[in-house]
């Protein structure tokens, strides 16, 4: 058979027993090519259960579903197209804290974990201080009384002679000195321990004092200035008030003064927390004292409130803590002082009063102190990306020392 003029090939299959070459099935549109095989169908009379849409069902264009939609537990949302993103990897966290922007907790855990961590130069340390200062103040105060023969008149209140009362002030002058001079070097040195701390490196006494007594003289002269600068603030509004009472008057006086002594209040409050973190800069990044306060001053400008509260809430568990501790021991000296018919009586009860203040101190000076690092290192954080570089400092390995340096490094 000849093909037809359109050339395309013999439009019926060739008699059986005859080569099929040049045959082709017929194509139409729509049917499917030689050799398929249809896929999996239903059987017959299959209904979806109910809700669930027939076979072959698709949304038309534009659909959405409706408002409260949501896949059953377990099923991704609506709109869900591949895995979601990991999570992000944990912040490094070589010592007491994760080098990343701090919280609250992670300042509480941290200034507790450091104690924790290095006890013999926290508490260790501590505790030489404090009981040093004040076995000092406990002399200062006993020996001028005891020498005149007007302690015990003395202590249970009664009036004691001029000499006395001169003698005591001036103990009482010199004990409150030499216990601020253990403060700022408690301070100074616990400082220290923190700064290593950070890095999970720890830190003996003699080498806390080593880095620190360079910087003693700047902490003393800044302890001094900023303790003159109060004095100075309330000699002012003291004198205001007396100035305004002599020229108009007690009642003019009063209701001038009310205002004034809380602007004063406010200005003090104010003042203390915009020269936090004078002392760890003095420290920490060896300042001077006045370039250590205009940086205090210019960390603190931006989170104002932040630092005033933490300062605040860790002070207030602070008194909570010394109180608790010590106030067992002060009930315990003001029933001894009370019964005390001797002069040895009334010292063993104020060596009792002496012992719960000096333990109340050691608990609570490290964290203290560790809140107010911390919540420097966060400023820094927060304001100078300086998590950047305690990771860089903290991803190399070297002595415990060679992180020290890490706190000089500053951005603009």
């Amino acid at each position: 058979m000849s093909n037809d003029a359109d050339g395309f090939g013999p439009t019926s299959p060739p008699p059986p027993g005859q080569p099929s070459a040049g045959y082709a099935p017929p194509s139409y549109q729509g049917y499917p090519p030689p050799g398929y095989q249809p896929g999996y169908a239903p059987p017959p009379g299959y209904a979806p259960p109910p809700g669930y849409p027939p076979p072959g069902y698709a949304p038309p264009p534009g659909y959405m579903p409706p408002p409260g939609y949501g896949p059953p537990p377990g099923y991704p949302p609506t709109g869900y197209r591949g895995y979601p993103p990991p999570p992000p990897p944990p912040a490094l966290k070589p010592g007491v804290i994760p080098l990343r922007p701090l919280t609250l907790a992670d300042i509480f855990n941290g200034a507790v974990a450091y104690i924790r961590a290095n006890p013999k130069a926290t508490l260790g340390l501590t505790t030489i201080v404090v009981v040093a200062a004040q076995i000092i103040t406990l002399i200062l105060q006993v020996v001028p009384l005891a020498a005149t023969g007007q302690l015990e008149p003395a202590l249970r209140g009664e009036e004691a002679s001029t000499a006395a009362l001169v003698g005591s002030s001036a103990s009482s002058l010199a004990g409150a000195i030499a216990t601020g001079l253990s403060a700022i070097l408690l301070s100074g040195l616990l400082t220290v321990v923190i700064g290593r701390a950070v890095f999970g490196a720890g830190i003996t006494i003699g080498e806390a004092w080593q880095r620190l007594k360079g910087r003693l003289w700047a902490l003393i002269g800044f302890t001094v200035l900023e303790g003159l600068g109060a004095i100075a603030l309330v000699a002012i509004v003291v004198l205001i008030i007396i100035g305004i009472a002599a020229a108009a008057g007690g009642a003019v006086a009063a209701v001038l003064g009310i205002p004034l002594v809380l602007l004063l209040i406010a200005l003090l409050i104010y003042l203390v927390t915009m020269l936090s973190f004078t002392p760890p800069l003095i420290v920490l990044e060896r300042l001077g004292v006045f370039p250590a306060i205009a940086r205090s001053f210019a960390l603190v400008r931006n989170d104002f409130w932040r630092v005033l509260g933490i300062r605040l809430l860790g002070g207030l568990v602070a008194a909570v803590i010394a109180g608790a501790v010590s106030v067992p021991f002060s009930f315990g000296g003001q029933i001894l002082l009370a019964a005390a018919g001797s002069t040895a009586g009334a010292v063993f009860a104020l060596i009792l009063t002496a012992v719960g203040s000096a333990i109340g101190q050691i608990i609570t000076a490290p964290f203290s102190a560790g809140v107010v690092v911390l919540l420097y290192t966060d400023r820094r954080i927060r304001a100078e990306a300086f998590d950047l570089v305690l990771q860089t400092g903290a991803s190399s390995p070297g002595p415990a020392d060679s992180t020290d340096h890490l706190w000089l490094t500053r951005y603009p």
